[in-house]
């Protein structure tokens, strides 16, 4: 599985992201590509221990079954809900977010597994540095691929 801690991981994931133009469109959900660099920025912020969603009922009473999606092999399921705090519906511009996103992952990775959160998903709960780092890279893959690169 890969990991955004790996470093060749992350070069690809910043590789792919450089791929996307304004124009891309997505293959599925309602995200333009501004939004959907603006909807990861968002998550790495939580992962980085910079947000803090709360815990909902449905998340407490399932989260820790349906934890492995967010870390095991298999692809994200398309239209997968997601938290509401990070659901992006306003218009934001390409090229800052795109930027954002990047500088982010980088530092994300340079501080390694030590800086990740202890804060427990607001869906899934408490992860640990390597879960985050499976699933920080399949997070941005799923919505890359969505983005067709």
């Amino acid at each position: 599985m890969n990991n955004i801690f790996n470093p060749l991981h992350m070069e690809e994931i910043l590789k792919r992201i450089d791929k996307l133009s304004p124009e891309s469109k997505a293959q599925w959900g309602k995200m333009a590509v501004a939004q959907m660099l603006a909807h990861c920025s968002a998550f790495q912020d939580i992962a980085m221990g910079n947000s803090f969603p709360k815990r909902g009922w449905l998340g407490i009473m399932v989260g820790r079954f349906a934890k492995p999606i967010f870390y095991n092999d298999k692809p994200v399921p398309h239209n997968m809900s997601t938290i509401p705090t990070i659901l992006i519906t306003d218009e934001k511009e390409f090229k800052t977010e795109k930027e954002i996103l990047k500088q982010k992952i980088i530092t994300f990775q340079k501080n390694g597994p030590e800086k990740c959160t202890t804060h427990p998903h607001a869906f899934f709960g408490k992860f640990t540095s390597e879960q985050w780092g499976k699933g920080i890279y399949k997070h941005l893959d799923h919505h890359l691929r969505q983005f067709g690169v």
